[in-house]
């Protein structure tokens, strides 16, 4: 049997941090880039229990904005952004760089895979609490 033509991904989970000062964290998504797919997307879910269990003092609704405006600059359709206008690696390496603000990923994990949409729903599956 023939293995399928696999590809080298990259993914970073998505957390939020709702006390940076404490470094506690919760997984709320998963962004992926393949180069070879020109793939880059990301997949999220904020569960309100996490918000509360995490004592997090940031409103549901602002925290949904900073995602929503990290799938835009992965889609590239946030228009004002100059990031967004950067090719798809630029755009991946600006989401996943090392920061402290509530929204934050991991480090950036690599791999192999045959469908890079695939693999960020399996990922997304195994990496986020539901």
């Amino acid at each position: 049997m023939q293995q399928p033509n696999l590809v080298e991904f990259e993914y970073a989970v998505i957390r939020i941090v709702p006390k940076v000062e404490r470094e506690e964290f919760f997984n709320v998504g998963v962004v992926l880039y393949c180069a070879k797919q020109q793939f880059l997307q990301m997949r999220y879910c904020l569960q309100d229990d996490c918000l509360q269990a995490f004592g997090c003092e940031m409103d549901r609704e602002e925290i949904t904005t900073y995602l929503a405006a990290f799938e835009q600059i992965c889609s590239g359709n946030a228009f004002d952004s100059p990031i967004a206008k950067q090719p798809l690696a630029g755009r991946f390496r600006w989401l996943t760089a090392t920061r402290s603000t509530v929204v934050q990923t991991s480090k950036v994990h690599p791999g192999l895979c045959a469908d890079a949409a695939d693999m960020l729903e399996k990922i997304y599956a195994r990496q986020v609490v539901r």
